[in-house]
């Protein structure tokens, strides 16, 4: 029978010779938190109860899975009702993985109808955070989604093309150009993205050969 003194064993296990947050009575991590965190699938289908749990943050087991890429426990968490929406930084599953590079998790959230455009104050959307990250195969991700990212979606009035042109990278220049990105948009202090890049680039030639230099 699985019952709270298995649970405490298991968590000792888990644990092994470091500090247990679950002994600190204070702690609001449950143990499929610190599950998911070691990647303990088999251990996790015992815990799955707890689905949607979360820390006092509103960190859920399921953003702690995408943040550490542990994309079999998202699945299992998925299948068992875990919601794959967050409403701020910390409990955004789909923030967590674009940020921290992981598209299988993002193609997971994204099955399973997470908001592939979800805007959070600040932050922007998982395109923003993946391009300043510059995450490339987890951008191609979001963009060849179903829903499609929006390619154009600004926060602070800043475009992913802008991050990258900031960025100087000619491959996220390269794709999120491939995907209708505007290269004409200025953002907050009047600029476009080329005006943000070092002339004679790689990133410079890729926006002027797109028409980056000229005026709406």
């Amino acid at each position: 029978m699985w019952n709270s003194s298995s649970e405490c064993r298991v968590v000792r296990e888990l644990c092994d010779d470091r500090l247990c947050p679950y002994e600190d009575e204070e702690s609001d991590w449950s143990p499929i938190h610190d599950v998911v965190f070691n990647g303990r699938i088999l251990t996790l289908q015992k815990l799955i109860t707890q689905v949607n749990s979360s820390t006092v943050d509103g960190r859920t087991a399921l953003t702690e899975a995408c943040s550490k890429g542990h994309v079999a426990c998202v699945l299992l968490l998925l299948q068992h009702g875990a919601s794959p929406q967050g409403r701020d930084w910390s409990s955004s599953p789909i923030h967590w993985a674009a940020a921290k590079g992981h598209p299988e998790c993002v193609k997971a959230l994204v099955q399973h109808r997470a908001d592939v455009d979800q805007h959070i104050d600040k932050l922007g959307s998982p395109l923003h955070l993946a391009c300043t990250s510059q995450q490339l195969s987890t951008v191609r991700k979001l963009l060849f989604s179903p829903s499609g990212a929006n390619v154009n979606r600004d926060v602070a009035g800043e475009s992913p093309l802008h991050t990258a042109a900031r960025l100087s990278s000619p491959e996220l220049v390269s794709v999120l150009l491939d995907h209708g990105a505007d290269r004409l948009l200025v953002n907050s202090e009047g600029k476009r993205p080329l005006d943000l890049t070092s002339p004679d680039s790689e990133t410079w030639r890729l926006l002027k050969e797109a028409g980056g230099s000229q005026t709406k």
